[in-house]
């Protein structure tokens, strides 16, 4: 049973400083608090308390090379030594962008910013004008970042507030929003082909963009349903509307070209972050000659102080390198179903209802009483004190994940973390009814 005593003291003594005691709201619902760690390496990420945990959170998940890295951060090191930031172009941001360019289907041209909400906002900036259209589509349960338009549909009072299928409820996520935002978006389940067939019979006229993960990674880990993304694809190229998917979770995590080479539907436009940089603060907007074009004019302002320093592109230039070596993937794949099916096995086991979903890099485990779960309204059927027994109990055994559910694989996991964490997982499983 680990101890967490002093990272209790620095949450107090936090909360006299930082609002909340966090930089970050989701950081207070760590178990039994929010943890403070000294430091990270390959696999493994220690806490003030010295607890050692195999860390399967991964920074919300960009550390897909391990912690600490050596490589990257001698590259960073490197360029941060010639300057931090020069407010200018320098060459390793050119050399960045080609190799989006080679990896990424939609990537005929590149704009780097800061982070994944900033990255959204351009895209719907980008469609809005190339259309002239002002709503964009999204789903129920997306997560596109924290800004006022894209806060809303991600939580919920009741499974049954949401209404109906065809027209549903939103529910703001946040106090403090503007008035009438959530007349900019339209919002419907997803994994649903023909919702959105008949949605656009009645509202192409007024949608400039659809917007989706294309793996629902946010909540439960949902992979489309067969013929889903080409369907879609099928439905903006007839009525000129901008398919933007939102890779930052499955961006370089899925495969080198994201989710759209791995599933072969190219989007008009889409985002990368997290697991691009190994966690320094750069994200790109990518898209086709097309749809980039206000961008090239300058019709479409998109700026940034900070855009593209040189420890923030050396961070990514390092960490898509390392994801270029040969049986990269073929490990991160391997590893993950390894533990899936671990878990798996646990599961029934003990004859739990524990229901294990995703592709491997990430994966997410969940307990409810159905086979699968296809979109929002079946994730909203978990048992989340459930769920917070595995996590937890995990956690005392030095297992650190996602306290929704969420797993990550970085190249720097071995066999040896994913059979340890089995058997901690294995030992919670055996007593979670106790």
């Amino acid at each position: 049973m680990q101890s967490y005593h002093y990272s209790s003291i620095l949450v107090e003594r936090a909360k006299k400083s930082l609002a909340g005691g966090v930089s970050s709201e989701f950081r207070k619902f760590n178990y039994p608090h929010a943890l403070f760690y000294t430091h990270a390496k390959g696999s493994k990420i220690y806490d003030a308390d010295g607890n050692e945990y195999i860390d399967f959170a991964l920074s919300q998940g960009p550390m897909i090379v391990g912690h600490s890295n050596e490589y990257v951060l001698n590259l960073i090191e490197e360029y941060s030594r010639k300057g931090q930031l020069f407010a200018g172009q320098h060459l390793l941001e050119i050399e960045l962008a080609e190799k989006l360019q080679k990896n990424i289907p939609s990537a005929e041209l590149v704009r780097f910013c800061l982070d994944g909400s900033e990255a959204v906002q351009t895209a719907l900036r980008v469609a809005r004008a190339k259309t002239g259209k002002k709503k964009f589509l999204r789903f129920e349960g997306h997560y596109h970042g924290w800004l006022d338009n894209v806060s809303w549909g991600i939580t919920t009072p009741s499974a049954d507030a949401l209404g109906s299928r065809e027209s549903p409820e939103v529910f703001p996520w946040s106090s403090g929003l503007p008035e009438r935002v959530n007349e900019e978006f339209f919002i419907l389940p997803w994994n649903d082909l023909s919702l959105i067939e008949n949605f656009l019979k009645e509202n192409h006229s007024d949608t400039a963009a659809i917007i989706m993960e294309p793996i629902m990674c946010n909540n439960g880990c949902i992979t489309p349903v067969e013929g889903f993304l080409q369907g879609v694809r099928t439905l903006c190229d007839e009525y000129k509307i901008a398919l933007i998917f939102d890779e930052v979770i499955t961006g370089f995590r899925t495969s080198l070209g994201g989710a759209q080479r791995y599933y072969g539907v190219t989007p008009d436009l889409s985002i990368f972050a997290k697991a691009m940089a190994s966690g320094y603060p750069i994200s790109a907007i990518v898209g086709k000659h097309e749809w980039m074009q206000s961008l090239v004019d300058g019709t479409v302002i998109h700026a940034g102080t900070m855009n593209s320093s040189n420890p923030t592109v050396a961070a990514a230039f390092a960490t898509i390198q390392l994801l270029e070596k040969e049986g990269v993937y073929t490990k991160l794949f391997s590893l993950g179903k390894r533990l899936m099916d671990g878990l798996i096995y646990c599961n029934e086991k003990y004859k739990q209802n524990l229901v294990v979903q995703g592709l491997g890099p990430m994966f997410h485990t969940g307990f409810i009483n159905q086979p699968e779960v296809k979109d929002f309204r079946d994730v909203l059927n978990y048992d989340k004190v459930k769920l917070g027994k595995l996590i937890a109990g995990v956690q005392n055994e030095g297992i650190r994940v996602i306290g929704r559910g969420l797993w990550y694989i970085s190249t720097k996991h071995t066999e040896a973390d994913i059979d340890f964490a089995l058997k901690a997982a294995d030992k919670v499983l055996k007593h979670i009814d106790d």
